[in-house]
């Protein structure tokens, strides 16, 4: 039966609206594609217009995964050990945004727990068919807080380890296209490029601030010659911005104990306290692990610590009058014997790094090279002022053979030696100065007439009174 004028017209008619469908759903699939690259590229120009800082790189990937996914809200999280950390969120109900403020633990079976463990995505199509034993803390605030239903999760790797994701979700149980999942693959990839290019960033500012902090110390060192104060207080100073601490002190050893010699931003009734004679190191406290061989001791909570629940009186200084809770002490360190430390303090349970740690051992060591160096200009000094009065008490011999009078000229010149040699050893003794001077001032006492005097020759000569 051949066909007639009608049904071929009908034939066509339905061609030409199969192929206008055809067309608008190519059409609508190019358009997608153009608005996720378009989002991509705008990624890529926010990551490179905010180098080091992430928060705006997220909020950019979660406005445009929110737009063309069409979801109802999305989070960016990071795995920090046994919890998560919400760092951005996007369209999220008040009450789910205040949950996620705190730290969510990543419980055993939880869909980040999934991820962690090596997948990379998941997609539920309705949350809330899920089992109990999936309905985690987490997953039951999505649900009542959230009122979500599909949900998709995207893994943030790097070199195979898992360090967040990325979460969407609907409030509806609408399936997420295979398009979109890959378009939040995409922002995955970015993010963790651009939490790199961050961390990058950070350590090289962190180098580069250590590296002029250090630089700087040692031009005070050498614009300080023999002068320890300026040298003290700009480490103290240098150290507390880098390492984030609240207060710090350097002590020297004297004799059986140490005692402070400077500090920096120190709470006025802990520095009330310091300024009386401060006890020896207890038994466990950080003074007493040093001189026992560490190089260093971190004490993560100074009030929960055996010294202060034994009542060591300098640790409950710390706390109670300094409100320390953190601690990190250095050893300053001559020929491997303990001279002194340097000590920085938070006043939150907060651990120190390994970076920073490192930065005060430096410190620590330029500390020991100025103490050095003072006192080997001191010595210098000493040497000289010594010299210089024996040379001025031959000349007034050689100029009065025979003359006695002179002898106030020579006791002088012996006192000035000896008070040099005792007033400037205290710079680098630890010494008192009031008893240095006492000291000076007794040595000073000289009697010449008590000295006797012989004569050989032409020439008077003094002998030492049996």
């Amino acid at each position: 039966m051949s066909a007639t004028p009608d049904s071929t017209l009908a034939d066509s008619s339905r061609t030409i609206a199969d192929l206008r469908r055809k067309l608008a759903e190519c059409e609508a699939e190019r358009d997608a594609a153009l608005a996720r690259e378009a989002a991509t590229t705008e990624v890529l120009g926010v990551i490179n217009s905010s180098p080091g800082g992430l928060a705006p790189v997220f909020d950019a990937m979660l406005e445009r995964a929110m737009r063309l996914c069409g979801a109802a809200f999305g989070v960016f999280a990071i795995f920090d050990e046994e919890h998560y950390q919400v760092v951005a969120t996007n369209g999220l109900p008040l009450e789910l945004a205040e949950f996620v403020r705190q730290a969510v633990r990543i419980d055993a079976g939880s869909m980040p727990d999934h991820l962690r463990r090596g997948e990379n995505t998941i997609q539920v199509p309705d949350i809330t068919a899920l089992g109990s034993e999936l309905r985690t803390p987490g997953l039951v605030a999505m649900i009542e807080l959230g009122k979500a239903r599909t949900a998709v999760w995207v893994a943030l790797r790097k070199d195979g380890v898992a360090q967040g994701f990325i979460g969407v979700y609907r409030q509806d149980v609408r399936p997420f296209s295979d398009q979109q999942i890959a378009l939040l693959q995409n922002f995955a990839a970015q993010a963790v490029i651009a939490m790199e290019n961050a961390r990058l960033l950070i350590e090289t500012r962190e180098a580069l601030e250590q590296q002029t902090a250090t630089a700087e110390v040692l031009g005070v060192i050498n614009s300080s010659p023999g002068s320890l104060a300026p040298v003290f207080e700009a480490m103290l100073e240098k150290a507390m911005r880098l390492c984030e601490a609240s207060f710090g002190s350097l002590w020297t050893l004297g004799g059986d104990r140490f005692r402070p010699v400077a500090h920096h931003g120190l709470p006025p009734p802990y520095a009330e306290y310091l300024s009386r004679e401060v006890p020896a190191a207890g038994p466990g406290t950080g003074r007493a692990r040093l001189l026992a061989g560490e190089r260093y001791a971190q004490i993560l909570d100074l009030a929960d610590d055996e010294p202060y629940r034994n009542g060591e009186p300098h640790r409950r200084a710390l706390v109670d009058l300094g409100g320390a809770r953190t601690a990190l002490l250095v050893s300053l360190r001559r020929d491997d014997a303990v001279v002194g430390f340097i000590m920085i303090y938070r006043q939150e349970v907060r651990p120190f790094s390994e970076k920073q740690i490192a930065l005060l051992q430096n410190f620590a060591a330029q500390a020991v090279i100025a103490m050095e160096n003072a006192r080997l200009l001191t010595e210098t000094r000493e040497s000289l002022e010594q010299q210089t009065a024996t040379a001025e008490v031959l000349q007034v011999i050689n100029s009065s053979p025979g003359d006695l009078a002179p002898r106030a000229t020579v006791a002088k010149g012996l006192r000035r030696a000896t008070t040099a040699s005792i007033t400037e050893g205290t710079q680098i003794s630890g010494r008192p100065p009031q008893t240095s001077k006492r000291r000076a001032e007794q040595n000073n006492r000289i009697d010449v007439g008590r000295v006797p005097l012989r004569k050989v020759g032409s020439r008077v000569h003094g002998h030492q009174a049996p």
